[in-house]
């Protein structure tokens, strides 16, 4: 939608009708000088940034980026507070719980672990995630190689190729929780609730990246730290949206899982999640990271 950002009526109302077109502020003086990139801008927006970063020289202005997003605080609700109310949780909620996991975990510092943990946060997740910073771009495999050549220089392909076989992937983006409105979009037994555990998500059409090795693992994590797991099959016949998960895997090669705490109003400026799952979502991820090794030794060795 086009964003509302201010009134300029003085000016709209002094054009004819045939040239409601013209941009109302471009009737405005010249901020920056002719040629400035501050001078394509609207006059109001150009002096409103300006004061809030204190540049009082608008030629000094090169370029920008601006992004409009609900300033309102996040906060609980409903009769006990088990909801959290706040504006994009799709995705910093999981990405705030994957970081925090791995602050809290030491295993990786103990002198007989043989893996390295790492969490790999991403933009424009919701547009394809095909520009530099996005998870379609390199950046994930090329530090995996370089973190690989500095143990075991140089890092052929094939030992590249065996480091992806033998990592896993947890791809952790939220997932739709059981709507009472949309019941009907939901399998059987397939309705993740809040404030009860994460979600494993499948997809039958390939939009997520969770096959039967991948959740027999985290199931087995799960176990293993006393954390509780839900799974939602998307009904096949519903287009589900995608995650970095399956495009991470295949660029990769490693075995990978979609995993993330379930929401209400996805997409909506504020969305709902229960005000455990933060919590439970750092304990599975923590349990995840110090308890994937021992697992993955024991789906080998069986």
């Amino acid at each position: 939608m086009v964003p509302i950002i201010g009134l300029d009526n003085g000016v709209i109302s002094s054009l004819s009708p045939a040239s409601l077109e013209i941009d109302a502020f471009s009737t405005s003086s010249v901020l920056g000088g002719i040629g400035s990139f501050a001078s394509t801008q609207p006059p109001r927006l150009v002096k409103a940034i300006a004061g809030e970063i204190s540049v009082a020289d608008y030629s000094t202005i090169v370029n920008w980026e601006l992004e409009l997003f609900d300033t309102q605080p996040a906060q609980t609700g409903g009769l006990d507070h088990e909801f959290i109310f706040a504006g994009r949780i799709d995705d910093k909620i999981c990405s705030w719980a994957a970081i925090q996991a791995l602050i809290n975990t030491t295993t990786s510092h103990t002198k007989d672990s043989g893996v390295i943990q790492l969490v790999g946060l991403f933009d424009d997740e919701e547009i394809g995630s095909l520009l530099r910073q996005g998870a379609r771009g390199n950046f994930l495999p090329a530090t995996i190689e370089r973190i690989v050549d500095s143990f075991a220089a140089p890092a052929t392909p094939s030992l590249i190729g065996r480091t992806y076989a033998n990592s896993f992937l947890l791809s952790s983006d939220v997932t739709h929780a059981v709507n009472p409105n949309f019941l009907g979009s939901y399998l059987p037994q397939h309705a993740p609730r809040l404030n009860t555990g994460i979600t494993i998500v499948a997809d039958s059409n390939g939009h997520m990246t969770t096959d039967s090795i991948s959740t027999a693992i985290l199931m087995r994590c799960a176990e293993k730290c006393g954390q509780k797991l839900q799974v939602f099959q998307i009904r096949n016949d519903s287009r589900s949206g995608g995650t970095v998960g399956p495009m991470l895997s295949a660029a990769m090669g490693v075995r990978a899982i979609d995993a993330g705490i379930p929401q209400l109003s996805m997409h909506s400026i504020r969305a709902t999640v229960g005000s455990l799952d933060p919590g439970l979502a750092v304990l599975m991820f923590q349990g995840f990271l110090e308890e994937f090794e021992t697992v993955d030794k024991e789906f080998k060795d069986d």
